[in-house]
């Protein structure tokens, strides 16, 4: 009811302005600093500036707090910005029911980026014909893909161990996916949660002699508090696969995914777009779609496992 309330307030926006490439204001509301959100920011900022696009940024870190990230949606609607910017699904939530209720006068552009599944969220209906004044570049995964390639790194999983944040929309869809798969790629999920960075810990010791590996999503909360879960898995010889390439070099044995700073990068394209004057529900929701496979041979190894030679020569980049 909630992600229909919004989607239905949505399709009310009226009112956008167009504004030119000079002297421009983005708004940014980031959910919290880990190394794949940070790239995204970075990607999008270093975009811009190559193309001589001439803007001032106010940046907000909700610091992975609901409340904050409330709080700064709000005080970004005040600051009326020429295009408001959304990192990572909450900040993305949090942003558009600001704006529903927003007076017209104040109402302006929204761009969402790493978002997982910008429908289940609530953000837009369609992806190719996004809500009045919105769009945005989707971090969606090919879970299939990156599911194999961890069943390739070790055999012999019988049960993957998920640890997500129950919370967070982007991660439920993701591991409701990942459930699915596991019936016909044959190994059982075992799943732990943890609602903020402070939990982490607690709820990745609580898979240790449960499963045989465990896999982190694209979740804020868990890669925040990531080096708390390599610990765990160090300790414990259990190996720990994440979502994120970023991730990779600050210890998880392997992963398949995106370049953080490249889908900076997209979404500083179609930033430019949107302040160029064009509308952003002409702009299909994009997704990225070159995959990288990062390898952790160092930590790979402190949590049992040998890396495959036949991965390592497909890899993108290895970490000693």
């Amino acid at each position: 009811m909630k992600k229909l309330l919004i989607a239905s307030l949505l399709s009310t926006f009226i009112g956008f302005q167009s504004f030119t490439v000079q002297g421009a204001t983005i708004s940014v509301s980031q959910f919290v600093e880990h190394p794949a959100l940070d790239a995204v920011l970075r990607g999008m900022q270093d975009y811009l500036k190559e193309k001589k696009v001439d803007v001032t940024y106010t940046v907000h870190n909700a610091q992975a707090n609901m409340g904050t990230a409330t709080q700064v949606a709000q005080q970004m609607i005040g600051e009326k910005a020429d295009l408001l910017v959304a990192i990572a699904t909450p900040s993305a939530q949090t942003c558009v029911q600001a704006l529903a209720k927003a007076p017209a006068d104040l109402k302006r552009p929204f761009l969402f980026t790493a978002v997982t599944d910008p429908v289940a969220a609530g953000l837009v209906k369609d992806l190719q014909k996004p809500d009045a004044g919105i769009t945005g570049v989707s971090d969606l995964l090919p879970i299939e893909e990156h599911l194999r390639m961890v069943l390739a790194y070790k055999s012999n999983i019988k049960k993957l161990g998920l640890l997500y944040n129950a919370g967070e929309a982007n991660s439920k869809a993701t591991i409701a996916a990942i459930k699915e798969l596991s019936v016909r790629l044959g190994f059982l999920t075992v799943e732990a949660t943890a609602g903020k960075t402070a939990d982490v810990h607690q709820a990745a010791k609580s898979l240790v002699g449960r499963v045989d590996a465990v896999f982190i999503p694209t979740d804020n909360t868990i890669v925040s508090a990531l080096e708390s879960v390599i610990k765990v898995g160090v300790e414990n010889k259990l190996p720990i696969f994440a979502a994120d390439v970023d991730s990779v070099k600050r210890g998880a044995v392997a992963a398949m995914g995106f370049d953080y700073y490249k889908h900076g990068q997209q979404t500083g394209a179609m930033a430019e777009r949107i302040l160029a004057g064009e509308k952003p529900e002409t702009m299909p929701v994009e997704f990225q779609k070159d995959l990288q496979l990062h390898i952790n041979t160092g930590y790979s190894r402190q949590m049992g496992l040998e890396p495959p030679a036949a991965m390592l020569k497909k890899a993108t980049q290895v970490y000693e």
